[in-house]
């Protein structure tokens, strides 16, 4: 089946919702990776309305904060989420046990570090799961990078990549949480990224 990616970016990229229905009809197997972040509900219950059973995927690097892992529980029971986790071979005690805390960005080990603790668990999902299609939540104005993207995209993977939210304000994300009763959590730390408006680099090379 040939999917007319420019078609649907032309027509659909900046109606999210009617992107998500687009996007699932589609009829490949779907995925939706979250990080529980702020306004990551937004995404969740986007797309949990079109398909509930959609895998959500977690790639839990052990660091996130309390108040990320209640409201990453919270939002799963509210949604009733079908949430598959993915860590890191080693546990944090493991990691810490063996080479300290966290590297700071100018260590040189922070490379080493973003790949054991995120990328080779994404990668580990998609060669599991193996989708056709991938929701994020990715925004333009997260990161330079980002701001180039398309909402629709085919990956170096081969998987078509969909980030309905590309274009939205974070007004747009609250005025959604409001009304649709959602929570949210900003108490949130990516020790990967070290800085706002930094790519881990997860999303440079998938």
């Amino acid at each position: 089946m040939s999917i007319d990616i420019e078609a649907a970016n032309r027509d659909l990229g900046h109606d999210a919702e009617g992107l998500v229905k687009w996007a699932l009809s589609q009829g490949l197997p779907a995925i939706c990776t979250t990080n529980f972040r702020p306004f990551e509900a937004v995404i969740l219950h986007m797309v949990t309305r079109v398909q509930p059973d959609i895998p959500i995927v977690w790639m839990d690097t052990g660091y996130n904060t309390p108040a990320t892992y209640e409201f990453a529980d919270s939002v799963s029971r509210q949604l009733e989420l079908n949430r598959t986790i993915y860590l890191p071979l080693r546990s944090r005690a493991h990691r810490e046990a063996v080479e300290g805390p966290a590297p700071a960005l100018d260590d040189p080990r922070h490379e080493a570090f973003t790949r054991e603790v995120k990328l080779e668990p994404f990668e580990r999902a998609l060669n599991e799961m193996n989708p056709g299609l991938w929701f994020t939540a990715l925004r333009a104005s997260d990161t330079d990078n980002r701001a180039g993207m398309q909402p629709i995209s085919r990956n170096q993977d081969g998987i078509i990549k969909v980030a309905p939210l590309l274009h939205w304000s974070s007004k747009d994300l609250y005025d959604y949480l409001v009304a649709h009763d959602l929570p949210n959590n900003f108490d949130y730390v990516d020790p990967t990224k070290g800085e706002a408006n930094r790519e881990c680099g997860l999303h440079l090379q998938h």
